[in-house]
């Protein structure tokens, strides 16, 4: 058998947002119905804080997929350094009938487009139908990403963002502008830019609670993408007393994810968990049911994402005849 190889520039070229979103939505619907194999991914910190690698493996049984994603983050000085970017991604695809590698995929854009994705599903999901004021807490390349997913999804009007860096902030402003033709106003606090979200994207390496409970207005959902491992939060634990608790996973949002807090608070328990998107997708459980919910999506990020997302491009690629085909084996 022999392998595919994909680099960043043919991945770019081999997929859409609108895809990916569908892609993910298969994912949470796959993982809510007990079709993925998923373990707790790894995480390896390297020391005097030079920045991390996590390792991701899930297993699609209708597909007969396994998927295992390596990536890094927080390598600040490479550009400088070595001459690569500070985060990158590689995902491997294996055929589960006969455990062969069948495409190596640079998954550095896939990561960033299939979190996007998460974003705008859960907007479709759990959003008010007449939203269309988004604040974005953090201005970096994850917060362009959602505003392009969720731009697939709803009509967006107004557009509110807040950074801790002014000179990020200015740079997300003419980005958006330039490319959403909407107006991006820079709020003059974090308390403004939430006060004014139908929904709010939070999407910083936060280590307190950025958000606070009182600041959010009813019916507005939450969309919290910063919080993945332990150590990291974005919003007031108080804010989830009275909303409409919805994640990608149980297991991890409880123990990685902006849940946890809550739950070591005594804030809430495992109980006041609505559901996971997966089970809304299906229709097993029920997603909005009134205008004045607060609803939040804690978003840790899955194995499953990848594995669909990196299989829809796999099948463009043979289909479009696109990449390099090896062998390990002559």
């Amino acid at each position: 058998m022999q392998t595919l190889l994909l680099n960043r520039d043919q991945v770019t070229h081999l997929v859409d947002m609108r895809q990916v979103i569908g892609a993910v939505e298969d994912a949470y619907k796959a993982y809510s119905s007990n079709q993925v194999e998923q373990p707790d991914y790894l995480s390896i910190h390297l020391p005097e804080g030079r920045g991390e690698i996590d390792f991701k493996l899930g297993y699609h049984k209708q597909t007969e997929l396994i998927s295992m994603k390596a990536h890094s983050g927080g390598f600040k000085h490479n550009p400088q350094a070595y001459d690569v970017p500070n985060s990158m991604g590689t995902i491997l695809l294996f055929d589960a009938r006969s455990g062969a590698l069948a495409c190596i995929i640079d998954g550095s854009l896939i990561t960033g487009l299939r979190t996007g994705a998460s974003g705008a599903v859960s907007v479709k999901a759990l959003a008010r139908k007449n939203a269309r004021a988004i604040t974005a807490i953090g201005t970096g390349n994850q917060a362009r990403m959602q505003i392009r997913a969720i731009s697939q999804v709803m009509q967006i009007e107004e557009i509110h963002a807040w950074s801790r860096t002014p000179e990020t902030l200015s740079a997300f402003q003419k980005d958006i502008e330039r490319e959403f033709d909407i107006s991006v106003r820079i709020a003059a606090s974090k308390k403004d830019a939430v006060e004014k979200a139908d929904i709010l994207i939070t999407t910083t390496r936060g280590k307190g609670d950025l958000v606070q409970a009182d600041w959010v207005k009813p019916g507005t959902h939450i969309v919290a993408i910063g919080t993945d491992q332990r150590g990291k939060q974005e919003l007031d634990p108080e804010l989830f007393r009275n909303a409409k608790i919805v994640v990608d996973s149980i297991s991890q949002c409880t123990q990685k994810g902006e849940t946890y807090h809550p739950l070591a608070n005594r804030i809430i328990s495992m109980e006041s968990i609505h559901a996971e998107i997966g089970q809304v997708l299906l229709g097993t459980k029920p997603g909005r049911t009134s205008d004045d919910e607060i609803t939040i999506f804690d978003s840790t990020g899955m194995a499953i994402q990848d594995n669909t997302t990196a299989g829809s491009i796999y099948q463009n690629a043979l289909a479009e005849n696109v990449g390099t085909f090896f062998s390990f084996i002559e």
